[in-house]
């Protein structure tokens, strides 16, 4: 059994991410058990903040038990994901260096990896039926309003609503074309399969 204890940021990350995880599990692995506790909601402008994420790590790991592993899961917005992420992972595993952690941050928002595989959402959840991926989904800086001019009129995205629903659906290899996807994909399977 692998047990993944996440620290997200948002409402709609605590229900989309196990499903996103038990997804790219699957499709690494299979025969791997995989025990996901809830996910540690933390807003990202705390979880930054020294100490924060120090404490989190600490629950993480309780939830993990002894032989689970960390991951931390947030929003890049406008810094770079190749600059804070390694920052973070190094503050985590000082915080509980007996610990496989992981930190990934998604270029500008989650929700960009859906912009990724768009074509995949066509017709699904109001999505317009012809809608298709766009040349940089992770340098859209608002993804969710892309989504949310891809619906019908009087109908927006919502994190809280939709989130999840598209985590289950959208086209994992499509979504690895977004280099912070592809990013997650990996270190999960590190998670699973260490070295």
């Amino acid at each position: 059994m692998t047990r993944i204890a996440t620290i997200v940021e948002g409402h709609g990350e605590v229900e989309a991410v196990p499903i996103l995880l038990r997804r790219i599990v699957e499709s690494v692995s299979p025969e791997t058990a995989l025990e996901i506790p809830r996910p540690i909601r933390i807003p990202r402008n705390r979880v930054v903040r020294a100490g924060e994420l120090e404490r989190a790590i600490g629950l993480a790991a309780a939830r993990a038990g002894e032989d689970g592993c960390i991951l931390v899961l947030l929003d890049a917005d406008d810094d770079c994901p190749a600059y804070l992420a390694p920052r973070l992972l190094k503050r985590a595993v000082e915080a509980r260096p007996d610990r496989a952690i992981r930190a990934v941050l998604a270029k500008m928002e989650y929700e960009a990896w859906f912009l990724a595989a768009a074509t995949s959402l066509a017709g699904r959840a109001g999505i317009d039926e012809s809608v298709e991926s766009p040349e940089d989904a992770e340098g859209i800086r608002n993804a969710k309003g892309w989504l949310t001019a891809t619906m019908p009129p009087g109908q927006s995205y919502r994190e809280t609503i939709h989130q999840a629903s598209f985590s289950a659906i959208f086209d994992l290899d499509a979504a690895r074309s977004a280099p912070s996807f592809d990013k997650l994909w990996r270190d999960v399977s590190s998670l699973i399969h260490p070295p």
